[in-house]
């Protein structure tokens, strides 16, 4: 489902929109609105043995799965911002991002009312703090390459996809 499907009446004025679940519009206040795909910033944060840390996802969607720590970024906040953020506030870690790994898009959920995605992802390390689940993480894990999650445990299509990437760019077979 569209992040506009449903939409019919301006949250502006309260006028009726017209459009379709891409674009709608008001002619009453001249008030716009473009569906869009929801920006993320997580970080792969790497110790020094070569560990992964992963999150277990405390709420849904995916409850119970391992997830990439980090999240949706506020508006106007930059995405290396958001992963320090984000970062503090699930692991207890202040990190410094490092390499930018790439984007991947998905969606947020397993139903058709997911909300698509638009996930960025870099390689970080720890400066601060002390590793401890908080926020809407239950768990945290650190994992060597060859200790990873199974895929059938991982939150999110795209989590799997990340991980090999970054297991690819580090030179570890896996």
């Amino acid at each position: 489902m569209g992040e506009l499907t449903g939409w019919r009446w301006c949250p502006r004025c309260r006028e009726q929109l017209r459009g379709d679940e891409l674009r709608v519009d008001c002619e009453a206040c001249g008030f716009v609105c473009y569906a869009s795909s929801k920006a993320t910033a997580c970080a792969l944060v790497v110790d020094e043995r070569g560990r992964v840390l992963l999150a277990r996802r405390a709420f849904e969607p995916f409850k119970g799965l391992w997830d990439i720590p980090g999240g949706f970024l506020e508006e106007g906040e930059h995405p290396l911002e958001g992963i320090r953020r984000e970062l503090l506030e699930e692991t207890g870690l202040e990190v410094e991002p490092l390499e930018f790994l790439g984007v991947w898009m998905d969606s947020y959920g397993g139903d058709s009312t997911a909300e698509a995605t638009l996930n960025l992802y870099w390689t970080a390390r720890a400066t601060g703090g002390e590793a401890q689940a908080a926020d809407d993480v239950s768990e945290l894990g650190w994992f060597r390459v060859d200790e990873l999650p199974e895929p059938s445990e991982l939150a999110f299509e795209n989590v799997p996809k990340v991980l090999a990437a970054w297991r690819a760019r580090s030179g570890t077979a896996g």
